[in-house]
């Protein structure tokens, strides 16, 4: 009965340590997507400031009140602007930023074939 109890307290322990761990990883994915907005071009993960202590300390309070990430990221979006997000949404206003890429390369993959094609005769 003793060991039973014993295995039982392990159980609950290193449950617990995990859930503790996940939710760690899960902070600092947080704070590496969101933008610290006084050190330009610095994740609120990376940056000292006092705006990213303030939103470190936002997150985590929105994670003990039951904030899925996602939810997050829109009351974040919703008081500072989608600039505050790394990762921006597909829609009508980021169509260029998603498109731009593509066409770059598929513009200088034909360039580079040209070139080669040109030289090869």
């Amino acid at each position: 009965m003793k060991i039973f109890k014993f295995i039982l307290i392990l159980i609950l322990i290193f449950t617990k340590l995990s859930s503790a761990e996940i939710e760690n990883e899960l902070k600092i994915k947080i704070y590496k997507n969101i933008r610290c907005l006084i050190c330009q071009g610095q994740s609120v993960y990376d940056s000292q400031s006092d705006f990213a202590l303030s939103i470190k300390l936002l997150v985590s309070n929105k994670l003990e009140e039951g904030f899925k990430e996602d939810e997050i990221y829109i009351y974040l979006k919703d008081k500072y602007g989608e600039w505050i997000i790394y990762e921006p949404e597909f829609n009508q206003n980021t169509y260029i930023l998603w498109i731009l890429p593509i066409l770059l390369f598929l513009i200088g993959g034909a360039i580079i074939t040209r070139k080669l094609i040109i030289k090869n005769y």
